[in-house]
């Protein structure tokens, strides 16, 4: 029924965030958009592991047997590294503290104050140390600088970390842009945050759960030169050569999947830029042609 056996799994991928400030471009929005007794709800991902962790949900019966083998559940946190150039800041890690150290950072406590949900003792204990692996997804980097603070004004989710971010500095950009405006292409930057991650939270298990780079969906290209994705056979290169430094400076990582298989719709960009290794013919029954990328992988899988 299943086909191959499915071994990991992860419930919970990436958490919205573009939509928890107003403004940012996006349309006016409230309950009444949506038909009358459609459920909502808002959660971190410690959240969604005490939602895993209740006993009424299927937590407790995790380890499911499918086809003889066995499926368990997984939560994933996504990452970005956010570098020290310009008088700030720190990794962008800190949403993995309640999952190892069963709260959140102080600071995070002081900068955001009584709009940050506060754990009972017994949440705490249930939610410090309950994943399987740590998911990672790893895309770009940026500069940092000091934010000055509201003063209690308007306060937010986009104001909270207290940080400008920026991918240039000094009209230099940190790397080479890739076709959306926030991606700088910076493989020294996975390292980095690999080795952060094993130094500040016991090296857990990780498995890279995201990691790519984007093109413009150029219609005017014939088919022959939009399969030849030379910048992002250069960006999976070094990115896992990156990742092999860090393994073998001790990062306990596990496993990588690059984003993405085919190209499709992005959110926030429709399908204006395409991250797949294999085109997507969306004018033409959506036939899929593999890219130089999807070819490259294969011939490096094989070695």
């Amino acid at each position: 029924m299943f086909g191959r056996p499915l071994l990991l799994l992860v419930v919970l991928a990436v958490a919205c965030g573009a939509g928890a400030d107003h403004g940012g471009g996006l349309p006016a929005i409230s309950r009444s958009s949506f038909p009358e007794g459609f459920i909502f709800g808002t959660a971190s991902s410690a959240y969604q592991v005490l939602y895993l962790m209740d006993k009424n949900s299927f937590k407790e019966n995790a380890a499911l047997e499918i086809q003889g083998g066995s499926l368990t559940l997984h939560v994933i946190i996504s990452c970005s590294l956010m570098q020290k150039r310009f008088g700030c800041i720190k990794k962008n890690t800190r949403c993995m503290d309640p999952l190892i150290r069963g709260e959140y950072p102080l600071s995070m406590r002081a900068l955001v104050g009584n709009r940050l949900p506060q754990f009972t003792k017994e949440q705490s204990e249930l939610v410090k140390g309950s994943f399987d692996f740590i998911g990672l997804n790893y895309y770009t980097a940026n500069y940092a600088d000091n934010l000055p603070p509201s003063n209690g004004l308007n306060n937010s989710y986009n104001t909270d970390s207290r940080a400008n971010l920026t991918g240039v500095r000094n009209g230099i950009p940190i790397g080479p842009q890739a076709a959306s405006p926030w991606l700088y292409i910076y493989p020294r930057g996975f390292r980095e945050l690999l080795l952060y991650v094993k130094e500040n939270y016991g090296n857990p298990t990780i498995y890279i759960t995201e990691n790519g780079v984007d093109e413009a969906n150029n219609k005017s290209l014939p088919l022959h030169d939009a399969l030849k994705d030379d910048v992002r056979v250069d960006y999976y290169k070094r990115h896992l050569i990156a990742l092999q430094s860090a393994i073998r400076d001790g990062a306990n990582v596990k496993g990588y999947f690059a984003w993405s298989l085919l190209d499709n719709f992005e959110w926030g960009n429709g399908y204006t830029v395409w991250f797949g290794i294999n085109f997507v013919d969306y004018s033409d029954g959506l036939k899929r042609y593999p890219k130089s990328s999807a070819h490259w992988f294969k011939d490096f899988l094989k070695k």
